[in-house]
């Protein structure tokens, strides 16, 4: 019986163990079956061959094969592509949509005699699987006997943000008897590169000797040519020689454009809008038809917009005709503006703060229409306890605001009434009973900085405290060395950011290319400042030419 049972275990055992063999071969064969992944590919594809061949010259061809060890597609070919000199009418390149082993380039011109033409493909070429790019593929040929070798490099910043702009087109333009100043805003450049989405920092190459002058351009458009109302500009004001080692800085900007106004046209029934471009300081508007004597006029300007109201007590006419004169520009337009089926603009009333009262931010109530007048003895402010607030009003007519000036306390809450007949309009419209409740909170609930300015300062400048965006929270005006002090800020991260305000008005001036001058300088101190809830942070910003 013991031999039966050590048999029987035996067996048992034997059987289990094939049991455990079996399933363990099939797991393992089902696993050699099933895909594993493996590691990602991230080779980008190779370029093993091209017709015409790469730096060929005396080129006569007008279709371009790439040849790519593996299939590839084209992602944002009309936005990464750069071809330098820039060509008039774009080539037609595939595959577009679908995957090839090779790129084909069909060209539509008629290629300049003795010119080196580089094609720039940036992150456009990518292969079919992954998407891994074939980054910055450049792919060069000359029409004459040899390629050009010369490079220029250089670096692109903006002259406010402190980040630059991506896809800035840098321009070089040959100073030759046909060059003059406006050649940037009707024709092409001789050369062409870009930044693409990547770098600030920019290489031109396959250059020929000569003397240039080098731009920056935010293309808009992508015609290669400069347009002042949309894009921003860099130059370089001395002459590019090349050869040079030199390294070049463009600093970006936006130009004030130049004076321009738009058709006028009837916004509300009592109400046409005179819009316009540039400065806007020495318009002067004239209506050259009759208007009866019992009609009151008043020209204010539309506050935060480049737009000029022209306010009228409403009155039958067909049409009306007005001069719009520029005296600082010597210009003047005439306009016939028709009337139309439009309603009345009425008065509106809004603060610029509503809730929780910042420190040290004004308090104003805007109105839509011109504010005529205002009536202090119809206004009250209260306490929480209902005690009275001593307050001054003024009446910015500018702005079309009124100015609340208060000591603003903290852990307190206000109720600002205006009663009717507070506000009076310029039609004599009255504003309805407004009540706001206002608070503010502790000194606790904000930080403080004390900024230092050390190193190469030049004053009178400009100090600002900004948020990550580049958007203003708080700013200082110097014109001699101090410690700029800045209190009760809002929790969180900030930039500072000082002008050199060269004028002396208190604000950032851009630049002007044909003028000739540059933007004023703008410098950010390099890292995130974080300002917490009752923290007094002391920080010192050493400047460098």
């Amino acid at each position: 019986m013991l031999n039966i049972f050590k048999t029987t275990m035996i067996q048992r055992i034997l059987g289990f163990l094939f049991l455990l063999l079996t399933v363990s071969a099939l797991v393992h064969c089902a696993r050699r079956g099933a895909p594993t992944g493996g590691d990602k590919d991230t080779t980008p594809p190779k370029l093993i061959k091209a017709e015409p061949e790469n730096m060929s010259i005396n080129f006569k061809a007008n279709k371009i094969r790439l040849y790519f060890d593996e299939y590839v597609k084209l992602k944002d070919i009309d936005k990464q592509l750069i071809v330098s000199p820039p060509l008039k009418n774009t080539p037609v390149i595939t595959p577009q949509g679908s995957a090839n082993k090779y790129v084909e380039i069909i060209l539509k011109d008629t290629l300049k005699e003795n010119t080196t033409y580089t094609f720039n493909f940036g992150q456009s070429i990518i292969d079919n699987n992954e998407g891994n790019p074939s980054s910055y593929l450049t792919y060069v040929f000359s029409t004459g006997d040899y390629i050009d070798s010369l490079k220029v490099s250089g670096v692109v910043k903006d002259a406010f943000n402190k980040n630059a702009d991506t896809f800035i087109s840098i321009m070089l333009y040959e100073i030759d008897s046909a060059y003059t100043d406006s050649t940037i805003y009707r024709q092409p450049p001789n050369y062409i590169t870009n930044t693409l989405d990547s770098t600030p920092i920019f290489h031109l190459k396959n250059l020929k000797k000569g003397k240039y002058t080098m731009f920056g351009v935010k293309d808009e458009a992508k015609n290669n040519v400069f347009n002042q109302k949309v894009d921003k500009i860099a130059f370089i004001k001395d002459t590019v020689n090349l050869p040079t080692d030199s390294v070049y800085l463009l600093t970006m900007f936006k130009e004030v454009s130049d004076y321009s106004v738009s058709v006028p046209n009837f916004a509300a029934k009592n109400k046409i809008i005179f819009g316009y471009q540039g400065n806007g300081d020495d318009i002067v508007i004239n209506a050259l038809s009759t208007i009866p004597d019992t009609v009151k006029t008043k020209i204010t300007k539309e506050r935060e917009k480049d737009t000029l109201n022209f306010w009228f007590t409403p009155f039958a006419a067909d049409s009306l005709v007005f001069t719009v004169a520029n005296e600082k520009e010597r210009l003047i337009d005439t306009f016939t503006v028709k009337t139309k089926k439009v309603g009345m603009d009425t008065l509106i009333v809004q603060p610029n703060q509503r809730g929780s009262l910042e420190f040290g931010t004004p308090f104003y109530i805007g109105a839509n229409t011109p504010i005529s007048l205002i009536d202090s003895s119809k206004i009250s402010l209260a306490r929480k306890d209902s005690t009275l607030v001593k307050f001054m009003t003024e009446l910015d007519t500018v702005s079309n605001k009124i100015d609340f000036d208060f000591e603003v306390e903290p852990n307190e809450n206000y109720a600002l009434e205006l009663l009717p007949g507070a506000i009076v309009d310029f039609f004599e419209t009255e504003n309805d009973t407004i009540s706001l409740k206002l608070s503010t909170k502790s000194y606790a609930d904000f930080g403080n900085l004390s900024l230092t300015l050390d190193g190469t300062v030049t004053y009178p400048l400009v100090v600002q405290l900004t948020d990550e965006k580049g958007v203003t929270a708080k700013e200082l005006f110097a014109t001699k060395p101090q410690t700029f002090e800045f209190t009760n800020i809002k929790p969180a991260k900030y930039l500072i950011r000082v002008i050199f305000d060269n004028n002396g008005n208190q604000k950032w001036d851009t630049g002007n290319y044909l003028q000739k001058i540059q933007p004023e300088r703008v410098v950010y101190y390099p890292n995130v400042l974080e300002v917490r809830a009752n923290w007094e942070l002391e920080q010192t910003f050493t400047l460098s030419n």
